[in-house]
Order: C-alpha cells, then structure tokens, then sequence
C-alpha cells in the first residue's frame, strides 16, 4: 500500500487541477478531499506508518458527523437542508430526520472502518475500502427515498 499513496496523491492534485480547468472555479469538495488525501498520505510517508491511511475514513466520517451533530445541537437547523435545499424539498420534521440518519450513518462507517482496520488484513481492507463503502453508501442512500417522498413538500 506504501507505494500506491505517492501515484494517489499525484493523481489527486491533477485531478483537481483538471477540474478547475474545465469549470474554471475552484471545486470545493474534491479539494478538501485532495487536501485529506495529500495529508494522511503525507503522513504515512513522512513516518512510515500505514495507520495514518486507514485511520482516514475513521475522521473523515467522524468530521462529517460532528458537523451534522454541530448544525443540530448549536445552530438548532439541519446543516443537510442547506446543502440539498435546492434539489430536494421537504418539510423541516423530514430534514432533521435525515440529518440525524446520515449523522448516525456517518458514525456507522467510522466504527466499521476502525474495526476493519484492525481485525483484518490490509488487503481485506483496501478491498473493503474500495469495493465496501461505496455500495454501503449507495444502499443506505437509496433506503433515503421513502424518507423524502414521506416529508416532500410539492410546490
């Protein structure tokens, strides 16, 4: 895994490159993740040690979780309705069901990372990180659409 971070890294930053090229504006969200990247892989080839690189998902699911936990407890409002506020339309009993579900969902994938990481091999792991979470998240996505059509507030 060691030596699949430095090409990952590399084509992470091109990656983002490409896309302010073609947008011309700087994209948020495959920044922060080129800059998540950049560091937890910098950190494993700084000190030579994998744990950064599999701790990764574990924080980043735990960051997304506190933000959502940040918007419920102190802002008082459900930070996934201004996200998708534009695209979906529900009522705020349905936003702040959803919200506490992907808070929840989120603190599910850390968990599960962590115990993966350390139970398992590091193939089984990156076999799980690659071929796992992406059709986890698209499970527990699409078990969301009875939730919206439920609180869809047509106008």
């Amino acid at each position: 895994m060691i030596y699949a971070i430095m090409p990952l890294i590399i084509a992470t930053i091109i990656s983002v490159f490409f896309v302010y090229r073609i947008d011309k504006k700087i994209p948020t969200i495959p920044v922060l993740g080129a800059i998540i990247v950049t560091a937890f892989g910098g950190l494993t080839l700084l000190f030579d040690n994998k744990i950064f690189f599999y701790m990764k998902p574990t924080i980043v699911n735990l960051i997304f979780a506190v933000i959502l936990l940040y918007g419920e407890i102190i802002l008082k409002k459900p930070l996934l309705k201004n996200l998708f506020e534009g695209s979906i339309k529900m009522t705020d009993e349905g936003w702040n069901i959803l919200n506490r579900r992907w808070l929840y969902f989120f603190i599910f994938l850390a968990l599960l990372n962590e115990i993966i990481w350390r139970t398992q091999s590091e193939e089984f792991w990156v076999q799980f990180k690659v071929f796992g979470l992406i059709p986890i998240t698209v499970i527990f996505t699409i078990m969301q659409v009875s939730l919206i059509q439920k609180y869809r507030v047509d106008q």
